[in-house]
């Protein structure tokens, strides 16, 4: 496979990567309110790796061309987005310093949310499937599967070399101010709500039209 090619797509994901979404809102209020960074980062890994194993499978492709399982992924990845919004913005109102329930701040429960939010994201599938394939090759010395499999782990490798020092700075950043904390985390909670809704609203305005 050309080093160009996965230099490339590198380029690419991480411009996406970079661009405040999903993955942001939830990394920010990992770090900023219960300092769960990696158990976070790590769930967001582990669902952009099951997307991948997906394309690698060619189960993509198959999704793209039924409209019904696209529906249920969008009304699925809205629905959590929105439910997480909601969850993150009523733990801002706990008070800083005060014992927190064993599932808030569980390491596990951080884990299966990020491996929610990022493999329940529908736009997330369709970036594999949209701009993924154009850095393939069918000629060349390695398999499509093989080279889909490189590219999403650099994929993979990049969320968390983005989203790792990302997580750390909020928690350093707000550890120590409490009303800050609280703010930054509304925030966040409603930028999942806000994200849940838009990409419901996106999906039901494109049926319609």
């Amino acid at each position: 496979m050309q080093i160009t090619a996965v230099a490339g797509f590198a380029a690419v994901a991480f411009t996406l990567i970079a661009v405040p979404g999903p993955d942001w809102a939830y990394v920010l209020a990992a770090g900023a309110h219960d300092r769960v960074v990696l158990p976070a980062v790590t769930g967001l890994m582990i669902g952009y790796t099951l997307i991948t194993l997906v394309v690698v499978a060619g189960a993509g492709p198959l999704l793209t061309r039924r409209p019904f399982a696209l529906t249920v992924l969008t009304v699925a990845g809205a629905g959590y987005l929105t439910y997480l919004g909601v969850r993150t913005i009523r733990a801002s109102g706990r008070v800083p310093g005060a014992p927190q329930a064993p599932l808030a701040s569980s390491p596990g429960r951080y884990l299966v949310r990020g491996i929610g939010v990022s493999a329940l994201n529908p736009k997330g599938l369709l970036v594999f499937l949209s701009i993924l394939p154009q850095f393939t090759r069918e000629s060349g010395a390695w398999p499509l599967s093989a080279q889909i499999a490189v590219l999403g782990s650099v994929f993979v490798l990049i969320t968390a070399l983005f989203y790792v020092p990302l997580g750390y700075a909020a928690d350093r950043v707000l550890g120590a101010r409490p009303g800050l904390t609280r703010i930054t985390t509304r925030i966040a909670g409603a930028a999942m709500i806000v994200l849940g809704l838009a990409l419901l609203a996106e999906h039901v305005l494109h049926d319609i039209g």
